[in-house]
């Protein structure tokens, strides 16, 4: 499963050739402390396979990203967070700092500060939310999609309707 890229830190954390505090892994996905934490809680959830970013996904990563995604609930029984109060996320290029897909996970939200509050904010154009994910693969299965199109879908009654009812 495992495909590396020279240059790429979290490829190199995958491979136990840089350090990092590991809170899980597996053969599909490593789940790291973030170094620069926006709450009590921060963790990226890392593919083992090198992917850029959420934009780049396809329909052959789809096992990929369920596996990323029910890592989510691992991870929250092995560190005692509340779902409820806990944002995931994934930064929107251009607004990943790093080329590798990571999947953020940060309780409790009530913790962030208002610098926080602006970059991990949910659904905007440089955070989307887990939520929005799952909208976007099924509306374009292979997540090619822009962020005017993402603006546009965000807006329709659909997309407000379930985002409203999934609260």
């Amino acid at each position: 499963m495992e495909t590396h890229i020279n240059n790429c830190t979290f490829c190199d954390i995958i491979s136990n050739k840089a350090p990092s505090e590991k809170i899980y892994e597996d053969d599909y996905v490593t789940c790291i402390k973030d170094i620069n934490p926006a709450s009590t809680h921060h963790y990226l959830i890392l593919p083992n396979k090198h992917i850029n970013n959420a934009k780049e996904l396809c329909s052959i990563d789809d096992e990929l990203y369920d596996r990323i995604l029910s890592t989510v609930d691992i991870i929250a029984e092995k560190q005692g967070l509340d779902l409820t109060i806990t944002r995931t996320g994934f930064h929107w290029p251009p607004f990943n700092t790093i080329s590798h897909l990571h999947l953020h996970v940060i309780s409790p939200i009530c913790n962030l500060n208002l610098f926080k509050k602006f970059i991990f904010k949910p659904n905007s154009y440089w955070f989307v939310s887990v939520r929005i994910m799952h909208i976007l693969k099924i509306i374009n299965p292979l997540f090619q999609i822009d962020l005017k199109l993402m603006n546009i879908v965000l807006q329709t009654d659909y997309v407000k309707s379930y985002l409203k009812n999934r609260k």
